[in-house]
């Protein structure tokens, strides 16, 4: 096993001096990409260079496809291809860095162990990322969803009393300015910024629309340039049927979250049940023994 670990080691660390070598200044504007998360610029060079090398974004596409989704949802559509690449990379980063732990170990420690462990590292630790970005992802598209239920009933508010569409939305958002990091009130002021800069209503919605792509906010945005030209009774009515159905969603992704919440609590309070019994049950055996 040890010489099987050093002729992976090898061939890893060999592979990786001879991929750098190739790719040159290939990257170079790549790794000034400014996207956060990434740890490994310093080691990725190569590993973007076998994701060209063997085309494994064509390879791949329903995995890539996702990937820059999720990316675009984060990070916006701004460089959004780059950013996948860049994410890539640093999975293949580590998968790269686990293997040769998992051979050092080998050599180390003999039997092996040491590959077992880098091999399930290899591949847990590209599993861990990419969950934890698609849990990013869905704690952005909640957020937007609770958010939206209270703008909508501000925007229903507003419209009753006389006030436009666009005025309201505007009103509202521009309330909100101070929450510029959140991901709604951020859309909502960039398209505020757009309808300043010339676009038209109907245009800088749709747009909004795109980068949110959450269903909900769809929903709104098809409900508003629908009957923005109808006006009166029906268009407040649509708005209502709306602003109920965000309420539903809203409070069941605040159940939700409740119920996740508590979950998490359970391994910290069996952990300590547990500790309770050590320090309550040591006692009683040792006197038992007495």
């Amino acid at each position: 096993m040890k010489l099987l670990a050093a002729v992976m080691l090898a061939l890893l660390a060999g592979g990786w001096v001879v991929q750098n070598q190739r790719c040159g200044d290939k990257y170079k504007r790549l790794m000034t990409l400014a996207m956060e998360g990434i740890r490994l610029r310093a080691v990725m060079r190569p590993m973007l260079y076998i994701i060209d090398r063997y085309k494994l974004t064509a390879r791949f596409p329903l995995f890539f496809f996702r990937l820059q989704r999720s990316i675009q949802k984060i990070y916006g559509q701004r460089h959004s291809v780059e950013m996948t690449l860049l994410y890539a990379g640093e999975m293949l980063c580590y998968s790269w860095l686990m293997l040769m732990l998992g051979c050092l170990l080998t050599l180390a420690a003999g039997g092996n162990t040491g590959l077992i462990i880098g091999g399930l590292l290899a591949i847990l630790l590209p599993a861990a990322i990419i969950k934890d970005l698609h849990t990013k992802v869905d704690k952005r598209d909640q957020d937007i969803t609770i958010e939206l239920a209270e703008l909508l009933n501000k925007i229903v508010l507003l419209v009753g009393a006389g006030e436009t569409v666009q005025k309201a939305i505007t009103r509202c958002a521009r309330q909100k300015e101070a929450q510029r990091d959140h991901p709604l009130y951020k859309e909502l002021i960039r398209m505020i910024d757009d309808l300043e800069g010339g676009y038209s209503f109907q245009q800088s919605f749709e747009n909004f629309s795109k980068r949110c792509a959450v269903q909900e906010v769809s929903a709104f945005t098809t409900a508003v340039l629908l009957n923005l030209r109808r006006g009166g009774s029906d268009f407040a009515m649509a708005l209502n049927d709306l602003s109920r159905g965000l309420w539903e969603k809203r409070k069941a992704i605040t159940r939700t979250r409740g119920e996740q919440a508590s979950s998490k609590l359970v391994f910290p309070m069996m952990v300590i049940f547990m500790i309770v019994i050590v320090l309550v049950g040591t006692p009683a055996f040792m006197m038992m023994n007495m």
